[in-house]
């Protein structure tokens, strides 16, 4: 076989020129329509069953699984996923790649589009200069998909054409078929798609081979479900930085594929045989076991029927797959269980748009944290036991700790995002972030310095009368309404605000502070309470305002009122 390692590096480039278009093409489809995937994915619900379409759709538009399964584990990882949840979006993940198979065999084998991949740059490449950020996105996506196939193209120039080997096919002899051959080929498949780190690249490159006559159509099936494992890898790396959550969610994702293949594998020479027909019966080509050109349309077929399948038999074992990674994947004790907001700093969402999902996630996730710090100041007035009044400041100056991290990370992971080409709707949402997670730091700021007021007051022995608890438990009901407004505004996004509403709240409690005020100012002069005691208390309700003013910021942020 005449083959020099500068083929070799031919074969690699053309592979590299396929996965650099689909990575264009995919970055272009999703600024374009980058709103319309938040919404999307934000509609994700506890039903295992939707899960499995929002995975479907997401990969089909994306044109990656490993993008959705990377931001599944990621959303296990804090809290906003269940495992019974994101097992049913990576089922629908697994469905949705195979839309590449499809896209693959009939325009880069049938239709012979590369003939317009040319012209299609010609149209691209002005769109991707104009200021329109819809415009230019799908300039981008249009050049990302000529690319794509100029690189399918110098990939099948690059593999040796049979006639020309034809000591390929003595080597080949040498397997006969069976079920350690089949098993031999997915591992080349999954060590291929390991390598390349794209199941979707690994898939092209089999179907070259194919229709070059390299490899046999029930081989390039066994290399198809190796690949199914290979992917499988993409979400594991993402979860070696999680917390056992995210592991494990990880872990369903590998036992999906690998009982699927296992099954598969058994049956492959039956389920051949129906791809067989289904590929001359219904979609009218020749037999994939006798014409080498068929073989990556009847693959494409294969690999959407093997998923299907798989997707429609597993289903119904989610809970029995949630414990099996359970028992797999066992916490190492109480700080693996939480769920960490950290991970966003690891880069491994390479995709903008979908990470500002991802981003808006952990905001509204830092809100949550906000008002759980608020309430924990509330604890710790009305608590009276030593123990338990030290124990309550430790916690609350732990959360102080974990919120300047959240910020640190979050904010470098929105500059990181924001360094990227985004559309106009996308930059907005960069600056309302950043601007929201300020306030709610300094929220938690707040909460720390109210801690340690409340700490001095009971080593001290001072003690608040029946009308001052009263009053501080009144203004936190109003606050802790106040953030709870907030958090629903940052849910449902900017277009939803209810900035009259907000203000009203903020209102009252600016209301009760006043009259908090004035009451205490008279009781000083009045000789009622102490110059200590009047001290910590006047700090509390002023602090508690500021909370108030910190919360009508942040929606403020959210209407563009920055």
């Amino acid at each position: 076989m005449n083959y020099s390692f500068y083929d070799f590096l031919v074969l690699m480039g053309a592979l590299g020129f396929f996965i650099y278009g689909m990575k264009v093409m995919s970055e272009g489809i999703q600024k374009a329509a980058g709103q319309k995937l938040r919404e999307i994915l934000g509609a994700m619900t506890k039903n295992r069953f939707f899960g499995v379409i929002t995975g479907f759709i997401i990969t089909s538009l994306v044109q990656s699984s490993s993008a959705t399964t990377v931001m599944t584990v990621s959303f296990v990882n804090a809290g906003l996923l269940s495992l019974v949840e994101s097992a049913g979006v990576m089922m629908g993940a697994n469905i949705g790649t195979t839309i590449t198979g499809w896209i693959v065999s009939y325009f880069g084998f049938k239709f012979k589009i590369v003939t317009l991949s040319l012209p299609m740059i010609a149209f691209g490449l002005p769109m991707s200069l104009i200021g329109n950020s819809r415009v230019k996105s799908t300039g981008e996506f249009l050049i990302g998909f000529a690319i794509l196939f100029l690189g399918l193209s110098a990939l099948k120039d690059a593999v040796p054409d049979l006639k020309e080997n034809p000591e390929v096919l003595s080597f080949l002899a040498g397997f006969e078929p069976g079920l350690l051959t089949n098993l031999m080929f997915v591992l080349i498949g999954a060590a291929v798609t390991i390598i390349v780190q794209s199941s979707s690249a690994a898939m092209t490159l089999t179907f070259v081979m194919c229709n070059n006559g390299w490899i046999p159509f029930p081989l390039a099936a066994a290399m198809i479900l190796g690949e199914n494992i290979g992917t499988t890898i993409t979400a594991e790396l993402a979860s070696f930085v999680g917390n056992v959550h995210a592991k494990r969610s990880a872990r369903i994702h590998s036992m999906f594929n690998i009982i699927g293949v296992t099954w598969m594998v058994l049956v492959l020479p039956f389920a051949l045989q129906l791809i067989d027909w289904f590929s001359q019966t219904v979609m009218g080509n020749t037999s994939p076991f006798e014409d080498a050109e068929s073989i990556p349309f009847a693959l494409s077929y294969f690999h959407t029927f093997f998923n299907l399948a798989n997707v429609m038999l597993l289903i119904w074992f989610v809970p029995f797959l949630v414990k099996m990674a359970i028992k797999s994947v066992p916490s190492k004790g109480e700080d693996d269980e939480i769920f960490h907001l950290e991970y966003i700093g690891t880069g491994l969402m390479g995709t903008s748009e979908l990470a500002l999902l991802e981003a808006k996630k952990e905001v509204v996730k830092f809100s949550e944290i906000s008002l759980r710090h608020v309430r924990m100041v509330k604890e710790l007035l009305v608590e009276k036991d030593k123990k338990k009044v030290k124990k309550l400041v430790k916690r609350i100056k732990k959360y102080e700790e974990i919120t300047d991290n959240i910020e640190a990370e979050v904010t470098n992971y929105l500059m990181k995002v924001s360094s990227k080409q985004l559309s106009a709707e996308s930059s907005m949402l960069v600056r309302t972030m950043l601007s929201v997670i300020k306030e709610l730091e300094q929220m938690s700021d707040i909460c720390y310095q109210m801690s340690v007021g409340l700490d001095k007051k009971h080593d001290r022995k001072i003690w608040f009368s029946s009308d001052q608890r009263e009053a501080l438990l009144k203004l936190f009901k109003l606050v802790e309404d106040s953030l709870e407004n907030m958090m629903k505004n940052l849910e449902l996004g900017s277009a939803h605000v209810d900035l009259p509403h907000a203000a009203k709240l903020e209102l009252d409690i600016d209301k009760k502070r006043d009259s908090m005020r004035k009451q205490h100012l008279e009781k000083i002069e009045k000789g009622e309470y102490d110059f200590q005691n009047g001290m910590i208390y006047s700090d509390l309700f002023a602090s508690l305002e500021r909370i108030g003013d910190l919360s009508m910021n942040v929606n403020e942020a959210l209407a563009g009122k920055f």
